[in-house]
């Protein structure tokens, strides 16, 4: 009797482990497909939202070029078709990728997209961008999604001085994860050799173009005999362009100097009306005023899609900026024409010569762009990847995405 109520006790015991036991796996098991459940639902919509992003241009679908807020939200371009976007849309978009950039004339702040990287600037007004929240919310997805989007050339172009007398340049292409070896190059270079308007006092722009064609190591050397960089006194902006099997990019490298009176940064002020401050930058020396006064001369480039540039007319293009008292601490200037393109602004104080460019579009110069949350803490973070056309440059467009679910 006893050894029969030891048995029973004994299945019973060894029936409990065993429902555990399968309670427990079956536990697992449905944790396993509850997350994979979430995560496809992350993944479907990492590939819905780049869909809605890339393929329509939003409205009004010239919001990129207006001073609006759009009510539906899209950035392909609206003069194209399939994964090409706008290069105005991108340039309001609020960049995460950078400090925002207070300028205490104008009491505003501004989104930098790229500030003195090479020379080159893209500050834009906050006002005037359209930020994450408001993204999000057109979208549809605030509150349960979140997202990142990059936009990043395909080609990396990179520029650098070999030699300054006479200037030799090396420009480096690699592509995704490799050197471009047999890449077509053409380039533009803009330059100022210690030469000055008469009347004006504004720097002379001297132009050049030609082309070249990288080595096995994705490099090439462009020789300028005619410049000669001699310390402060010589300024210049080369553009490059890269195209290979298909594949098309742009970098560049200004030769921004800061004289003994300080530099001149472009603002985008207005979109809508095309206005652009250029500021003075205040430098080593400025006691009174006239020893900070920076005489510029500003000229705007329409690029085609040969690469040929067109230069347009700009009212009031030359001029001083002077940071001290009683000066003019920044001068407007209005480009007249939607057209992308480049601006570029030579500026002298005495001897000294330098150069800064602005994109007027996002592709221009080969600019990157990052918007929207942080992806870093969540568990799972899907990522969609597309390849992008912006105005004929290839690009890369990839949003990341997670749920805000916990």
């Amino acid at each position: 009797m006893a050894g029969a109520t030891i048995d029973h006790m004994v299945a019973i015991t060894v029936l409990a482990a065993a429902l555990l036991l399968t309670m427990g796996v079956y536990g697992q098991m449905l944790a396993s497909v509850v997350a994979y459940e979430r995560s496809r639902e992350v993944a479907m919509k990492a590939v819905d939202l780049m869909d809605t992003i890339c393929l329509g241009p939003g409205n009004p679908a010239d919001w990129g070029q207006r001073n609006v807020t759009p009510t539906c939200f899209g950035l392909q371009d609206p003069d194209g078709s399939g994964y090409a976007l706008s290069p105005f849309s991108l340039m309001r978009l609020l960049s995460s990728s950078g400090d925002q950039v207070y300028y205490n004339i104008t009491g505003e702040w501004y989104s930098n997209v790229s500030w003195g990287i090479d020379g080159g600037y893209l500050l834009v007004p906050i006002d005037e961008c359209i930020n994450y929240a408001n993204v999000s919310r057109l979208l549809g997805v605030n509150g349960s999604y979140g997202f990142q989007l990059s936009v990043t050339p395909t080609l990396s172009i990179s520029i650098s001085e070999v030699q300054s007398n006479p200037l030799e340049l090396s420009v480096g292409v690699r592509g995704p994860g490799s050197p471009l070896s047999g890449a077509a190059l053409s380039y533009l270079m803009y330059w100022t050799l210690d030469e000055k308007d008469p009347e004006t006092g504004s720097p002379l722009l001297n132009f050049t173009s030609g082309s070249s064609i990288t080595n096995s190591a994705g490099l090439a050397s462009l020789d300028f005999p005619q410049i000669n960089v001699n310390n402060n006194r010589t300024a210049y902006t080369i553009i490059v362009n890269a195209q290979l099997g298909g594949l098309y990019g742009v970098g560049y490298k200004s030769r921004e100097t800061i004289t003994s009176a300080g530099n001149i940064i472009p603002f985008v002020e207005s979109f809508e009306n095309g206005t652009v401050l250029l500021a003075h930058k205040w430098g080593k020396n400025d006691p009174d005023g006239n020893q900070g006064a920076l005489h510029f001369n500003a000229t705007f480039y329409v690029l085609s899609e040969s690469f040929v540039p067109i230069n347009v007319d700009l009212p009031n293009s030359t001029g001083l900026v002077n940071y001290g008292k009683g000066g003019k601490p920044f001068h407007q200037i209005q480009i007249p024409t939607y057209n992308v393109g480049f601006l570029v602004v030579a500026y002298c104080k005495g001897n000294e010569f330098g150069m800064v460019i602005m994109p007027w579009g996002l592709s221009t110069i080969g600019i990157s762009l990052t918007f929207g949350g942080n992806p870093s803490g969540y568990d799972f973070v899907a990522t969609e990847l597309r390849q992008v056309l912006v105005n004929e440059i290839s690009y890369q467009a990839k949003v990341a995405v997670w749920s805000l679910k916990r």
